[in-house]
């Protein structure tokens, strides 16, 4: 019994020495929500992230200047489509437009393609990829009357090889003049 008694006297100063040390403790750091979007607007989001890839916008250095933390998505191969992971870039850019850095200023949407495919075709994806940011942008409030489209097409297009085309399908963002 005595044996028993100086083992669960050595057990509990052992765990009240050691053992397990408890987590430190975060403090509570409120979260943004997430953007609560109407039917419609997802809907023009979709379609924009449809046209434009996985590699799509370019935002030039003034914009980035007005509107910090903006990623930067490009396109997929013979797609105008935003992918989904960039629906947070629209609504950061459309936000901006009307409270942000930007408001009161207009953009220039310069659709652009890899040099794969017709050099008239490669013109038409770019304006459908401009178009597409633009009519997501319209979607959620930044009037059209602010928004200027423009496509480049395959001009200007460096890759070689699938890793640097991906550099080539995307829209450039400019402010306009």
């Amino acid at each position: 019994m005595r044996q028993f008694a100086i083992a669960v006297a050595i057990a509990a100063t052992l765990s009240a020495c050691g053992g397990d040390k408890p987590e430190p403790r975060t403090p509570d750091v409120p979260q943004e929500p997430a953007a609560q979007l109407t039917p419609a607007q997802e809907k023009a989001i979709a379609h924009a992230q449809e046209e434009t890839g996985d590699q799509g916008l370019h935002f030039d250095e003034d914009i980035r200047r007005l509107c910090p933390g903006l990623a930067s998505p490009k396109f997929d191969y013979d797609s105008s489509r935003v992918k989904q992971q960039f629906r947070d870039a629209l609504i950061g850019l459309a936000t901006c437009m009307n409270e942000g850095g930007l408001k009161g200023k207009s953009l220039l949407f310069v659709g652009r393609a890899d040099p794969r495919g017709e050099e008239d075709y490669n013109l038409a994806l770019g304006g459908r990829r401009a178009a597409s940011v633009r009519d997501a942008l319209s979607s959620l409030g930044v009037l059209g009357s602010r928004m200027d489209l423009s496509s480049r097409g395959e001009l200007d297009a460096e890759g070689t090889n699938e890793a640097t085309w991906a550099n080539d399908r995307r829209v450039d963002v400019h402010l306009s003049r």
